[in-house]
């Protein structure tokens, strides 16, 4: 396999930082989620940092590719056409299911959940994986994600699952070192044997982030500072290559700008101490000097994926295994059932919190109005609880939002007249064309009642 293009050192460019991302010195490029942008309206400082010549990367976290079920063609193309949209060297994504389609109903996780490494399990991933690869326009790499819980019954270590991964489909790696952290505490894991069994060739490039312990649980939050044991995993994996590209990920608690500044800074000190590793960076010009031209939509120094042996189709029985065996843990962490044979129950107890606390913030993020409604934060997030305890998501969080408000509107919530007129016009204005299910015209005769 032929090394990837060089990235540099870069961060992962978010809305709420954006000002101060485009601010900081030395900058080779971002990683913007995939999901969180359109195509045809860029963020203006996306467009900004692409015409000094900072390389953008589309990083995707819904498709799921290690899920029972073949890719989505929408959620494909959709991933695509960010990467041209952006001029990507490639795009990425994670090794994990983030829902299940059988049996039905539908159940999201809103969360990466871990894959079982077993031989079923792997087949079904290389198979989407190849689909995927044949649908997108640029290179894919894959990530390696953090994890509370460990499947029973696993038939391959960590680092066997990811070499075998790459040898048949011939996908990228992109390793995260917090995360490769994360599993040494929650699951036992060495970093060093992961590092040793991988081949480094096929790294695309690394992420680091932050977290922290508590009661023998990593949490891995991507919203406190890198501590030191992430950054010494960070310099193991230097000793073994140079890699092509770091990027620091930071998505909530955001801390000053030059805090961020020194993160980076102590990244680089790891990537190489002497100080001498030449930048990549094409630093902010002068407002008298010409802007740098923008990079091409596929650089030639981007390899392409190395021919890999064509493969049988996975046998459907293969993907109804793996398929039942997602939707019984999903099932136990976002509805309630029965916690499924060989599964610590109480690291699933702390995943189910985990997940139903996330939920919460991220559906407060797409209805900042519900708290307000619902009398603040800390009554919002007991409602929410309340609510989310055995009702799992299966439309996504702002479908989530709308089926919270519903909820409470059925049962008369909340209790005083006028905090209930405004949940109601808040769902009127946003439940749109929605076909009329009964909850519905239930929540609709309630409506005239709150009026």
């Amino acid at each position: 396999m032929k090394p990837m293009a060089h990235l540099g050192v870069g961060i992962g460019w978010r809305p709420e930082i954006a000002d101060a991302v485009e601010r900081l010195p030395g900058l080779d490029w971002v990683e913007v989620v995939a999901e969180n942008i359109c195509p045809g309206h860029l963020p203006a400082s996306l467009l900004r940092l692409r015409e000094r010549g900072v390389r953008v990367v589309p990083h995707g976290v819904s498709l799921g590719l290690g899920g029972a079920h073949r890719p989505d063609p929408e959620k494909l193309a959709a991933l695509g056409e960010r990467a041209v949209a952006l001029g990507a060297p490639l795009v990425t994504e994670h090794i994990a299911f983030v829902r299940t389609t059988t049996p039905a109903p539908a159940l999201e996780a809103g969360h990466l959940l871990p894959v079982p490494r077993t031989r079923d399990a792997l087949d079904v991933l290389c198979e989407n994986v190849r689909i995927a690869q044949d649908a997108l326009p640029v290179p894919l790499a894959l990530e390696n994600i953090a994890a509370l819980i460990s499947w029973p019954g696993e038939e391959m270590t960590e680092g066997r699952f990811l070499s075998e991964l790459v040898e048949r489909t011939g996908v990228r790696l992109l390793i995260d070192v917090a995360n490769l952290h994360t599993n040494r505490v929650n699951r036992g894991e060495d970093p060093a044997a992961v590092l040793d069994a991988i081949p480094l060739e096929a790294l695309a490039y690394v992420h680091v982030a932050g977290g922290f312990e508590r009661d023998g649980v990593w949490h891995d939050t991507h919203a406190h500072p890198v501590p030191g044991v992430v950054l010494d995993v960070l310099a193991q994996l230097r000793r073994r290559v140079d890699p092509p590209g770091v990027l620091l990920e930071r998505d909530d608690d955001f801390p000053p700008e030059g805090e961020l500044a020194g993160e980076l800074e102590a990244i680089r000190g790891v990537l190489d101490p002497a100080g001498s590793r030449p930048s990549a960076s094409l630093r902010t010009p002068s407002r008298h000097s010409a802007p740098e031209p923008a990079p091409d939509p596929i650089p030639d120094a981007t390899p392409e994926p190395a021919p890999v042996p064509a493969a049988d189709p996975v046998p459907d029985a293969a993907r109804t295994r793996v398929g039942l065996a997602q939707a019984a843990l999903l099932s136990a962490l976002v509805a309630g059932t029965p916690v499924p044979e060989g599964f610590d129950r109480q690291r699933i107890r702390v995943q189910s919190r985990s997940l139903a606390a996330k939920r919460a913030g991220v559906v407060a993020k797409v209805a900042p109005e519900l708290p307000g409604i619902l009398g603040g934060e800390k009554a919002y997030r007991e409602a929410f609880l309340a609510y989310a305890r055995n009702r799992p998501m299966t439309g996504g969080y702002r479908r989530d939002a709308l089926d919270f408000a519903e909820h409470l509107l059925i049962r008369e919530l909340p209790a005083d007249p006028a905090d209930r007129r405004r949940l109601t016009a808040w769902w009127q204005e946003r439940a749109g064309t929605r076909p009329a299910r009964r909850i519905v015209r239930w929540a609709r005769a309630l409506v005239g009642r709150a009026a």
